[in-house]
């Protein structure tokens, strides 16, 4: 019997979504079949606009075709190949690629199967690159509050979610956490805010508290998505990069969120000029097809792996998945994809008209904050008093049935459209939202 592809289930029982309110879904669930280009198709009919680039990775759009065409046609020729003490040609060739892409320090590419991983990997590898020379005392890591990294238990543990951490125990021992950069002086800012570089002194405050000796790597977002889009202030990462030198402590930007195009440039550190030492990966490195993330690495803290007898691994690390054909297919399309069609470029030339469209929304009901960079936008509501999230979940709700979809985390409304966006794309989002925003209790 074929499978129907379009229609409801009648048990959705089984399937416990992530992320998700189970319960109030089942009841009235919300169910997409399809998608191209800029829209999906739900299963009542509707077209919805993607205001969110899926869950931030489809940078390209959806149903790309020659992404569609290389999945197609890998799958015939080499479904699976294992990748310890193995190899085939395409992973090699995808590392080959996002080297390139680059900033100039980054030589060399871990895969691995999300941005949760390749998090994990990168902390792991931080550990180890420390022991490797001989400072197997450098064992403490420091994340950031309101940080995301992910859900492995190293991504929980130097990321600052209250709601991802508070149930599942003493995560990892010897971590600490920087303060947000969210200030409420930076209220309505375009891009960068001016306020809140001194917050990275910080750094210096929680070194010395644990001796400089002990700190292994500092990792943030160069700018936070997933807790509701907090920008950096001017000179904060530029802080960071100089503290962490200073004390030999490597710097991990997370940029699952920034990396491809995002902000108008392949990574962040080079919207921002500052080169970490690693850099975590994943979403748009295929175009959310098919599973795939990396760390990307400088040359002094690969080669400080490559001692000893040749026949011996080097790193004990890595997954069954770590740089699959198909989806190393995938990726490999997904960058000719971007490349083709100009899309980081487009990203930065329609930065302006996203920035002048978002912050048109300033002064409806209950827009207490908006903040924008690149193709990403925020805009914080103010909560419900005892009903915390209420409000813009309601707003999510009503912009779907109005046919456009947003992201919200608390009372923040989130935006990263598909790179394919037009102006009268970006003038449909706004409007609806303008009109839901409008009609809010």
């Amino acid at each position: 019997m074929a499978l129907d592809r379009t229609s409801v289930p009648n048990d959705l029982s089984a399937f416990w979504m992530p992320f998700t309110a189970n319960r109030q879904f089942k009841q009235e669930p919300r169910m997409l079949v399809s998608a191209k280009d800029m829209r999906y198709r739900t299963a009542d009919g509707r077209e919805v606009l993607d205001g969110t680039a899926g869950l931030w990775c489809c940078n390209a759009g959806h149903a790309r075709p020659k992404i569609v065409q290389a999945i197609q046609e890998q799958v015939g020729v080499l479904d699976y190949a294992p990748a310890f003490q193995m190899g085939h040609p395409l992973a090699f060739e995808l590392a080959n690629r996002v080297r390139d892409l680059a900033p100039e320090p980054f030589e060399h590419v871990f895969f691995a199967n999300s941005g949760s991983e390749a998090v994990d990997t990168a902390l792991k590898i931080a550990l180890a690159y420390h022991r490797a020379k001989g400072h197997g005392e450098r064992t403490r890591l420091i994340g950031r509050e309101r940080g995301y990294h992910g859900v492995g238990f190293g991504g929980i543990s130097v990321g600052g979610i209250v709601n991802n951490r508070k149930v599942f125990g003493s995560m990892l021992t010897g971590v600490d956490h920087l303060p947000h950069t969210h200030l409420a002086e930076n209220a309505f800012t375009r891009g960068q805010p001016e306020h809140g570089a001194n917050l990275a002194d910080e750094l210096e405050r929680i070194v010395a508290l644990h001796g400089p000796e002990t700190v292994a790597a500092v990792i943030v977002e160069p700018m936070a998505g997933s807790t509701g889009v907090l920008l950096p202030p001017k000179g904060y990462l530029e802080r960071l990069r100089e503290i962490t030198a200073k004390h030999g402590i490597l710097l991990i930007f997370d940029e699952v969120i920034t990396g491809f195009g995002r902000l108008g440039s392949a990574f962040a550190a080079e919207h921002f000029g500052v080169m970490p030492d690693m850099i975590t990966c994943a979403k748009g490195l295929t175009n959310g097809v098919i599973p795939m993330g990396a760390v990307l690495a400088t040359a002094d803290i690969h080669d400080a792996f490559m001692t000893g007898l040749e026949h011996m691994i080097e790193l004990f690390h890595g997954y069954t998945y770590s740089g699959n054909p198909v989806a190393s297919a995938a990726g490999i399309a997904t960058l000719e994809t971007y490349k083709e069609e100009g899309l980081f470029e487009r990203a930065a030339e329609l930065a302006p008209y996203w920035e002048d469209a978002i912050h048109s929304l300033k002064g409806l009901p209950h827009v207490i904050d908006i903040r924008n960079m690149g193709l990403i936008g925020a805009i914080e509501l103010e909560p419900i008093a005892g009903q915390p999230t209420k409000r813009a979940f309601q707003a999510f709700l009503d912009a779907y049935e109005k046919g456009c979809m947003i992201r919200t985390t608390g009372d923040i409304i989130a935006l990263s459209p598909p790179l394919i966006i037009e102006k009268s794309h970006i003038d449909e989002l706004f409007g609806t939202l303008s009109d839901v925003l409008k009609a809010l209790d």
